[in-house]
């Protein structure tokens, strides 16, 4: 809660973020998958929201070690926690999907993985302050905002920050195979049923709302910025969205105000704190974020076992030091293709000649981290089936919907 006297500067602002934010670390990943409850056989009629989540939090502690949240519209949210390697945290969080998806199914709920919402206008379904404020807040530039936290649900995959040198090295990478990872899994061609012009409309719903903490931040390609200092700047330069004055009010901040104003001159609620800072960098959204480890935020939700594959290739890259340089070598210029990422997908020459050195270079790194074959295969599957033909699952949606002449399809299965 804010302060009545100045108590931060900007070096205290670089040292929490130093300390918190790039934490050393090793082979850790995390999953976070969001997906969208429906009704089975009648997806425009809604979902009880509040049988839904009792049912879920009556399945108390998953095998796997999940823990299951909900988000402003209802997108059911499995989050793991950090397992070493990308194997262990896909065993892990499909053990867990294996305990609550026929608890779902029993209420005549499916969960759908796609990165939109099959219906358009969704109201929120999950009552808290900070969503309450963060409508507010966003209400003052259009729907995106409100669309973005009632309509979206992604795969997050999160990743060690690194240590020492490498940590340079993993925020400038992870930045640059950002774009190729959003386009080959795009997976939200669809707004309401229709085609929405793009491969990922999830995308271009985050990239409509305010810049100041969505816009990817720095990633240093120019060698002379290290990622704590490129975050702090991003953070002193993101608006301030609310305020909370205790955890039941959270006030809007309507008129701009960037974190590093706010810690100079203050509110008229008072001056940050720490804790304020912690909040504030948990309202940053950019595809890239800095929690402590690296998330990758850019992957639509997607079918069993597409996300599975999304996770393994991203960790590879990554975690596997010859992945590692040859993805630096095929991402040099991708770094600034999310847009054209989001459009087109892998239709690109730039983007898909980068994916496909990039799933070679994962396939051959997996068994060195640790994969069983089934998680091989499916990635082998993914690579033939969509990136070898410059192609994501956006466009078999497509190719369905055409086929079928019917605006009703929604997603296309994961079978592999």
């Amino acid at each position: 809660m804010p302060s009545p006297h100045r108590c931060l500067r900007a070096a205290d602002v670089e040292s929490f973020v130093r300390r918190r934010c790039f934490a050393p670390a090793s082979g850790r990943v995390g999953v976070e998958l969001e997906r969208i409850p429906l009704r089975a056989g009648d997806p425009s009629l809604p979902v009880d929201h509040h049988r839904l989540s009792r049912a879920v939090d009556a399945l108390g502690v998953l095998p796997g070690g999940s823990r299951v949240s909900f988000e402003p519209g209802g997108q059911l949210e499995v989050s793991s926690p950090p397992h070493v390697g990308p194997a262990a945290a896909c065993a892990a969080t499909l053990a867990d999907l294996a305990v609550i998806d026929p608890v779902v199914g029993r209420l005549g709920v499916e969960l759908l993985a796609t990165g939109l919402h099959p219906r358009a206008g969704v109201r929120p379904v999950v009552e808290h302050p900070r969503y309450r404020a963060m409508g507010a807040y966003f209400d003052r530039e259009g729907d995106a905002g409100r669309r973005m936290m009632c309509e979206t649900a992604s795969l997050q995959v999160n990743l060690d920050s690194g240590d020492g040198a490498s940590r340079a090295r993993r925020w400038r990478l992870a930045h640059r195979i950002g774009p190729v990872l959003l386009a080959a899994f795009a997976n939200s061609p669809l707004t309401a049923g229709r085609p929405n012009g793009l491969r990922s409309g999830r995308a271009a719903v985050w990239a409509g709302i305010d810049p100041t903490r969505t816009v990817p931040a720095g990633d240093g390609r120019d060698g002379g910025e290290d990622p704590a200092s490129s975050w702090t700047s991003y953070a002193l330069a993101a608006r301030v969205m609310l305020v909370r004055v205790s955890e039941a009010r959270m006030e809007p901040v309507l008129a701009p105000l960037p974190f590093g104003r706010w810690v100079a001159e203050g509110h008229e609620l008072g001056f940050p704190t720490l804790d304020d800072l912690e909040y504030h960098l948990s309202t940053l959204f950019p595809p890239v974020r800095a929690r402590g480890w690296l998330e990758l935020r850019m992957i639509d939700s997607l079918p069993d076992p597409w996300w599975r594959v999304a996770v393994a290739v991203a960790a590879a890259l990554l975690d596997d030091g010859e992945a590692f340089e040859i993805a630096e070598r095929a991402t040099q210029a991708c770094g600034n293709a999310w847009d054209e990422a989001a459009r087109y997908g892998l239709a690109p020459p730039t983007l898909a000649g980068a994916a496909r050195a990039c799933f070679v270079a994962a396939l051959d790194a997996l068994p060195r981290l640790g994969a069983d074959r089934h998680l091989i295969e499916a990635v082998a599957c993914y690579g033939e089936r969509f990136v070898a033909r410059s192609r994501c699952p956006a466009d078999d949606v497509l190719d369905h919907l055409r086929a079928a002449r019917s605006p009703s399809l929604l997603t296309t299965s994961g079978d592999a």
